[in-house]
């Protein structure tokens, strides 16, 4: 029997204090490491970071660890993609010249176990969400990324993490309307032909069945710790610890 593969997002490393953070990721790596003899693949479906932003030869602070983790699993063979994010596509070739990690800056489709997989962060899907796509060409705009980069790094990354800490505290009571956005999308790539549909973003675990397909969000690691596992052409979300979560 083929070996499962992982998928998880939204952890959001650096989102709160110190100590707090400190232990989400020790939660996150027990689970790393310990599914880690086991896995096929893994996938991390944006936001792993609460702020990533690289300079030419500096990378922000903290959670060494998880990237160990990271790079642990290249190093034994194991192919891990990340899908960026609405608070860590800035990223430029660390991940993949350091890391090993496959970096897919849209959505793609992936073949696993002979089904047709969707892979989506989910950002920009609900329709009363106008202004996150309206400023998102602006933040992934390449000339405002370059002039950014002349900003200090003492003064840069602690000026867009708190941008990003004000963004999360303000996003995390908005109703994104998913009925009518991201779980509707979902439909039509299954009305497609798709057999799976893989997003993050919204925080909350959710498994529908819809049509012939199968939407799953993968909630987060901030309270929920779930994620998901495909294996003989079936997925399942569950939570750290063995909760199921759907």
């Amino acid at each position: 029997m083929s070996k499962p593969v992982y998928l998880l997002s939204d952890a959001h490393l650096g989102l709160g204090e110190r100590e707090e953070e400190r232990q989400k990721e020790n939660v996150l790596l027990s689970f790393l490491h310990s599914v880690m003899t086991s896995a096929r693949e893994l996938y991390i479906l944006g936001d792993l970071f609460d702020f990533w932003f690289e300079y030419k030869t500096v990378i922000p602070k903290g959670f060494h660890r998880t990237l160990a983790a990271i790079q642990e699993y290249t190093d034994k063979g194991i192919p891990v993609h990340y899908l960026t994010g609405n608070h860590d596509f800035w990223m430029g070739d660390f991940f993949a010249a350091e890391l090993g990690v496959s970096i897919h800056r849209e959505p793609f489709e992936v073949n696993i176990d002979g089904k047709r997989v969707l892979l989506h962060h989910g950002d920009g899907l609900a329709t009363n969400d106008a202004g996150y796509r309206m400023i998102k060409p602006i933040l992934r705009n390449r000339a405002n990324i370059w002039l950014y980069r002349w900003l200090h790094p003492d003064i840069g990354v602690p000026l867009a993490r708190g941008s990003s800490r004000s963004s999360r505290k303000y996003t995390s009571h908005k109703d994104y309307g998913e009925t009518d956005g991201m779980i509707e999308f979902a439909g039509r790539k299954i009305g497609e032909g798709v057999d799976i549909v893989v997003m993050g973003h919204r925080h909350q675990p959710c498994y529908k069945q819809l049509g012939s397909g199968i939407y799953v969000n993968l909630g987060d690691w901030i309270t929920a710790h779930s994620y998901a596992v495909i294996n003989g052409g079936s997925i399942r979300l569950e939570r750290w610890g063995g909760v199921t979560a759907q």
